[in-house]
């Protein structure tokens, strides 16, 4: 972590957030091909207390804490993400029909947020590729596939949920969970699929819950809708009997940032992620955990640089965790200082096993 932050962070920081997304993707690719950087790196990282272990959807997750979606779209990076500690890598966003994303510059760090503006626009493979690159891998963690619809606001209406079922069927046949990024344009009347009319429609056409041998479908909530709005998507999604929810995706609000409003305003469009929507991260999960009576799982992602951070996730109700932009501003050995850092407070609070911290939030009421 030290080293990290002050010697390879600055030289990163010099080039372009762009630059350093594609070379740290192009350098992961490779790493991940190289057995003994793997095995190397999983001696170092790897986080190994029992008392992280938990069983959720029937998978098994050696520790609670996850790489979101965004970081390796084409699934070409697991087994290094894998050997440096995370329980569980989240591919994608995985769209039908490949895309080369928004032109550039389209990722801007804001350091004095500790946070990331990003429009990549769904810049991936497709989906035929990138689950044909999965099968030929195996891994010992859990990896899920989160699809969106394919950037083409040609595509709308019957289109829009016709691109869906072509990767939710491509993904099904291998994914250990689906979860389904519902906010994209994409309908005729240019509404998203966070609108609860449209999520039905969805919903109803990929035949969710009506197959048993289909993997857990998750899925991720905007950072940004209303508590009415919120309400209304899960009785959707309830309705469906869907497996759980990530909470939450970027979120295109600009509050409370330390960063100027005139490079805020030059930036222009695109997602706010990372330590500024910490607290709308946490907000939301609390929210959806006490609407469903905490019958559904739930992965907490949005804010998390620290132990401190998951603690809070997981006491307003989350079972695992996602990060991502942690990851730039922290270094790679974030992942085990979080997992060690978690140890740590079962160990002082007297508990035995990480699913007693969101126990623990239930019996103070």
């Amino acid at each position: 972590m030290g080293l990290y932050k002050t010697l390879v962070r600055p030289v990163i920081f010099r080039t372009t957030s762009d630059y350093a997304h594609e070379t740290t993707l192009k350098v992961s690719a490779y790493l991940s091909q190289k057995k003994w950087v793997v095995n190397f790196s999983d001696k170092i990282f790897r986080s190994s207390d029992p008392a992280l272990k938990q069983k959720i959807w029937g998978l098994s997750f050696r520790n609670p804490v996850g790489l979101a979606a965004g970081f390796d779209k084409n699934g070409t990076s697991v087994k290094l993400m894998e050997a440096i500690g995370f329980g569980f890598v989240e591919i994608g966003s995985v769209t039908a029909k490949a895309s080369p994303g928004n032109p550039k510059p389209r990722s801007f760090r804001l350091p004095q947020d500790l946070s990331i503006i990003n429009r990549m626009g769904l810049n991936n493979d497709g989906a035929k590729t990138v689950i044909k690159r999965l099968k030929k891998q195996k891994f010992k963690i859990p990896v899920g596939i989160n699809i969106a619809k394919t950037h083409d606001p040609s595509i709308g209406g019957k289109g829009a949920l016709r691109d869906y079922k072509y990767s939710f069927d491509l993904a099904k046949n291998l994914a250990d969970y689906i979860t389904i990024n519902i906010s994209c344009p994409n309908t005729e009347e240019g509404k998203t699929f966070e609108d609860a009319g449209e999520l039905d429609k969805l919903l109803e056409y990929l035949k969710i819950g009506s197959d048993s041998s289909d993997p857990p479908v998750l899925i991720k909530l905007s950072a940004d809708v209303s508590v009415n709005q919120l309400h209304e998507l899960l009785d959707v999604c309830e309705s469906y009997a869907v497996s759980g929810y990530v909470a939450v995706n970027t979120s295109a609000e600009r509050v409370g940032l330390n960063t100027s409003g005139k490079k805020i305003e030059s930036i222009g469009k695109g997602g706010l992620s990372g330590r500024a929507i910490r607290e709308k991260s946490t907000d939301m999960i609390r929210e959806v955990f006490e609407y469903t009576k905490g019958d559904k799982r739930i992965i907490g992602a949005g804010g998390i640089f620290t132990e401190e951070d998951a603690i809070e996730k997981f006491k307003a109700g989350a079972d695992l965790l996602q990060i991502y932009t942690g990851l730039v501003y922290e270094g790679p050995g974030l992942v085990k200082k979080i997992n060690a850092g978690i140890s740590n407070y079962l160990e002082e609070e007297g508990l035995d096993h990480i699913y007693q911290i969101r126990k623990g939030r239930k019996t103070e009421k």
